[in-house]
């Protein structure tokens, strides 16, 4: 995923069509959370001019990452697309989004590695509570709730007040 100006600049009329499979492991060391990372397979094109290449990519995978709930292993899929452009001169770049380039190649993994990380989700839930390695949901004197549960509970320090309001309506 790595290309020297020159060898992008002989492609300019021919195009440049991108479908590589990736090791991206070691961003279990980056993020803690990320349990086990496939390799990803990075597709799409560049669009190659005298001063400017843009990169349209899809990058597919999957992640383990631990449920929120019962940090069981969950297996999260992820297709991330992103245009990435690079420009020669830093005057040309005109948004923050654009890169400059560095030295005399560009390389696409250190980006696409920080696309994946970006898409961790905040919280991800296991399809099986009742796994035999989840943690436990309920104990002596506490339980897990779910929302519906918990809205619906009325907390038994206001019982008799709510009783007092449905006298008072009925009255």
């Amino acid at each position: 995923m790595r290309w020297s100006i020159h060898q992008l600049h002989q492609l300019q009329h021919k195009g440049l069509t991108i479908d590589e499979m990736a090791d991206v492991s070691e961003l279990k060391e980056v993020d803690a959370s990320i349990r086990d990372i496939s390799p990803v397979h990075i597709s799409g094109r560049a669009d190659i001019s005298a001063k400017k290449f843009t990169f349209h990519l899809t990058i597919e995978g999957t992640m383990k990452l631990p449920c929120s709930r019962t940090l069981v292993d969950v297996s999260y899929p992820f297709a991330i697309e992103s245009t990435e452009t690079f420009f020669l001169n830093d005057y040309d770049a005109t948004d923050e989004e654009s890169h400059i380039v560095q030295g005399e190649a560009i390389d696409l993994m250190p980006i696409v590695k920080e696309l994946i990380l970006l898409e961790i989700p905040m919280q991800v839930f296991s399809e099986q509570p009742d796994h035999p390695d989840a943690v436990p949901q309920s104990g002596k004197d506490w339980t897990v709730l779910s929302e519906e549960e918990y809205e619906n509970k009325i907390d038994p320090r206001l019982a008799k007040l709510a009783k007092f309001f449905e006298n008072k309506n009925e009255s």
